[in-house]
């Protein structure tokens, strides 16, 4: 197996965007550890959430940038950020305050496989806003 080493030993920020230029990053809660969401991130939206601190991902259904909160409020204040061994994914640790998934609960992962199924899901969640009192349109 060929290693590049100056990618995973090296100290230079190097991402891995795949062929549509894009890079996969995971929001996690930097005082819980609970993951928030996953979206993908562009050359300009990682510049972007470096220079303002502000966890900023490019739409794929928009194809624009989006500022996680511009609309709702919630946004995402990046305390840190991870790159995998191989930089072709990002974690940006955020604060925040409450209600990062679009559809009301504080994080996108809100439900889970229930056990002894193979395809039944359950909430594990409870909501921490009305998305119909936030994005109106």
């Amino acid at each position: 197996m060929s290693t590049d080493k100056s990618i995973e030993q090296g100290t230079q920020l190097m991402p891995k965007f795949d062929a549509n230029g894009l890079i996969p990053a995971i929001a996690q809660d930097a005082k819980t550890g609970e993951i928030l969401m996953v979206a993908y991130m562009n050359r300009e939206a990682l510049d972007y959430t470096i220079k303002t601190g502000c966890g900023t991902y490019y739409s794929r259904s928009r194809k624009k940038l989006w500022k996680k909160g511009e609309q709702s409020g919630h946004i995402q204040k990046v305390s840190q950020i991870l790159v995998d061994c191989d930089q072709d994914c990002i974690i940006l640790k955020v604060t925040v305050d409450s209600g990062q998934c679009h559809t009301g609960y504080q994080s996108c992962f809100y439900r889970a496989l229930k056990k002894g199924t193979a395809d039944q899901l359950e909430f594990v969640a409870e909501k921490v806003f009305d998305p119909d009192k936030v994005y109106q349109p």
